[in-house]
């Protein structure tokens, strides 16, 4: 055998181009066929540590590229990444850059290699936002009605028209729910199912915000402020109080059909008005409409003569009642407001007797806490604050006595006059 010839110890071909050398046994070299198979011969066993010996000529894929080049090939894609084929082909050094690229191209991306080792594109994200042959946005044909509002009407409300979005939307902060979320590998069972279970409250408050926003948009709230003061003004005042008090259920019906429920509900009560103004006609024994609205006219002038009088006697002009109540209805009606206010009265007096400063307070002071329904711990924090800045002033410092803002102007002027009379405080 000659000194660079190599033979393989078990089928006796020559190997020199490339050859497996066993690392256990002694002088023991095998061809690529044989070892590939497996093959076993005196003390040699499979299992023994092996090494590759080649001068990198033999080729692998193609004839024209040659094991060391393709060595060369895969460390510089490694290390330069895929695509940079100047520096690639620069690392190889004995082809350029085309010849690079095909090369790769062809057998690791769409040769065999690139067919046993990559698997298939397939797509597993399914689109939920259209049903089969439908549009991907129906609001592109169909795009909702603008709202007209002036520019800085859109600036104060923070309504974008185009969009039909708002800087800050409903639940703003919706989307910290799931801001930091990630799913990696190591994720147990448990963790998977709570992140899961974030995303579906995510979902949730998403379809919320997007109710909310339909119907602010069916029932034409997406509108600037003085055109919604305009429309309340053209509602009386049990109206105005009557919508803002069932607004909560407007969700629930079409704009049509809450419109129409409003309207009803104006309908009825000018019926029960009617109702009432027949019925009071027919106590007068009016039977018939045109002699009933004579009858108004006349009462009225009757109203009118008899406020005249009044003017010109100089007396004060008494409450307005009802038509049919006459003075000895108003006069039990008042008889009963003072006894109910004296029996108001007493209750709350005999409330404060248990209270810790009822002893503090004169007589006076118990009957004027009394009257304004005042506890005493607070009609004496009023007295202090007003007998300490009346000290302040006689010394000759300028000060502004601040009151409690829960205060009444009526009880604040009633105090000052009591404390006035009583001599606390000077008059002047």
């Amino acid at each position: 055998m000659a000194a660079n010839e190599y033979h393989c110890n078990y089928c006796h071909s020559d190997c020199t181009s490339l050859r497996v050398r066993c690392a256990e046994c002694t002088d023991f070299d095998l061809c690529l066929q044989c070892f590939c198979c497996g093959a076993e011969m005196g003390e040699h066993k499979r299992g023994h540590k092996y090494q590759l010996t080649d001068g990198g000529t033999f080729p692998m894929f193609s004839e024209d590229w040659s094991a060391e080049e393709e060595t060369l090939l895969l460390d510089a894609i490694e290390q330069h990444g895929f695509g940079n084929w100047d520096d690639i082909a620069d690392h190889i050094g004995t082809k350029t850059v085309a010849e690079t690229a095909d090369h790769y191209n062809d057998t690791y991306v769409h040769g065999d290699v690139g067919k046993a080792s990559i698997e298939p594109f397939k797509d597993k994200i399914v689109d939920h936002t259209t049903i089969e042959g439908g549009l991907l946005s129906p609001t592109i044909l169909n795009p909702h009605e603008q709202v007209e509002m002036s520019a800085a009407e859109q600036t104060e409300l923070g309504y974008m028209p185009l969009r039909d979005d708002f800087e800050k939307e409903y639940d703003n902060d919706a989307e910290t729910l799931i801001s930091g979320l990630q799913f990696n590998k190591d994720d147990d069972d448990l963790e998977k199912d709570l992140k899961i279970a974030l995303i579906d409250m995510y979902i949730r408050r998403l379809k919320d915000r997007q109710t909310k926003k339909d119907i602010a948009r069916q029932h034409g709230l997406i509108a600037s402020k003085h055109k919604i003061i305009a429309l309340r003004r053209r509602y009386c005042k049990e109206d105005r109080e009557f919508r803002d008090a069932t607004r909560t259920f407007a969700r629930f019906k079409t704009p049509k059909e809450w419109e129409e429920f409003q309207n009803d509900h104006l309908r009825e009560r000018e019926v029960r008005i009617r109702i009432k103004e027949l019925s009071r006609y027919r106590k007068n024994g009016i039977t018939k409409t045109n002699v009933g609205q004579e009858f108004d006219e006349q009462r009225l002038r009757r109203e009118r003569r008899k406020e005249n009088k009044r003017k010109m006697v100089g007396g004060p002009t008494p409450r307005k009642t009802n038509v049919s109540m006459g003075k000895t209805q108003l006069a039990s009606a008042e008889s009963k407001t003072k006894k109910e206010k004296g029996s108001a009265n007493q209750e709350f007096l005999d409330e404060i007797k248990s209270s810790s400063c009822f002893d503090l307070l004169s007589s006076r002071e118990v009957q004027l806490c009394s009257t304004m329904q005042m506890k005493p711990g607070f009609y004496l924090t009023i007295k202090i604050i007003i007998l300490k800045d009346n000290l302040l002033r006689r010394q000759g410092v300028q000060v502004k006595t601040r009151y409690p803002p829960n205060l009444d102007k009526s009880h604040r002027r009633t105090i000052v006059n009591y404390l006035k009379e009583s001599g606390w405080i000077p008059s002047s």
